[in-house]
């Protein structure tokens, strides 16, 4: 048995008490542990209280950091544990602050995925696939991943692939269209987008070329391959720039036209 014969406040922390045993120091506290086990000079702790206190005040230590881990921004319940285990606390503790957590519904996986697929659809314009591997990354379960991202319709999504894919279009002209709409589909395909939403956004994205955007996407591809294989002549340069040129997309009759005008040159 050990008898409190101090209790003084901490200087950098005005919330946490040092307790002092039998005239020496013991350990710290939170306000709230304090409190809560009533100590006060004279008190007599047994060393089984002594722990009980110890293993609570830890627990209030995590709480803490996770309160100011969650002032940033929403987080998962995983994000929230895999942050407590890199602080080192133990999986009792965590475990115990993570039900604290849920009890107060400081954090709430549903509503963390909600807010997730809103700032995504709304910021980058990502589609369901994508928003769902990232969710699954911060450890979201499927089914609270399936009910955020029912709000996020087709029609949304539609419009959303069009935009991305009209970017795309623009930023890529000098690309034939063969090679454009390739370029257009894969990029949709790595932002989380179906099959389905692609293929209808397609029918509005404006990657057509009337012929003379073709044709000078053709000469600033043909004279890019010709800067390369200029130094062959003959058989051997007309296959390797035919080659280059049907790979980018370009039709053949196209490409033999840009081959005549060059040995016009």
């Amino acid at each position: 048995m050990s008898t409190i014969t101090k209790i003084s406040t901490q200087k950098n922390t005005s919330d946490r008490y040092n307790i002092f045993l039998d005239e020496k120091f013991a350990f710290g506290v939170d306000e709230e542990v304090l409190m809560r086990f009533q100590l006060q000079k004279g008190k007599e702790l047994t060393e089984l209280e002594i722990t009980q206190i110890q293993y609570e005040d830890e627990i209030r230590k995590a709480f803490n950091a996770s309160i100011n881990y969650l002032s940033f921004r929403m987080r998962s319940e995983s994000e929230i544990r895999s942050h407590l285990k890199k602080k080192e606390w133990e999986e009792p503790v965590i475990h115990a602050v993570l039900l604290k957590l849920n009890d107060r519904q400081y954090i709430d996986d549903l509503a963390f995925a909600s807010a997730y697929v809103r700032t995504q659809v709304n910021g980058g314009k990502k589609g369901p696939g994508t928003i769902k591997q990232e969710l699954k990354q911060k450890g979201i379960a499927g089914h609270y991943i399936e009910e955020a991202l029912s709000k996020y319709d087709g029609e949304q999504q539609i419009d959303h692939a069009i935009q991305l894919g009209n970017k795309v279009a623009k930023q890529n002209s000098s690309l034939s269209e063969r090679s454009l709409k390739q370029k257009i589909q894969q990029y949709l395909m790595t932002k989380g987008f179906s099959s389905d939403i692609i293929s209808i956004a397609m029918e509005e994205v404006e990657f057509e070329k009337e012929d003379d955007a073709e044709w000078e996407a053709m000469q600033a591809q043909g004279e890019k391959a010709h800067r390369k294989y200029k130094s062959f002549s003959g058989y051997e340069y007309k296959q390797k720039m035919k080659q280059v040129l049907f790979r980018k997309g370009f039709a053949i009759e196209m490409i033999d036209r840009f081959l005549q005008e060059k040995e016009m040159e």
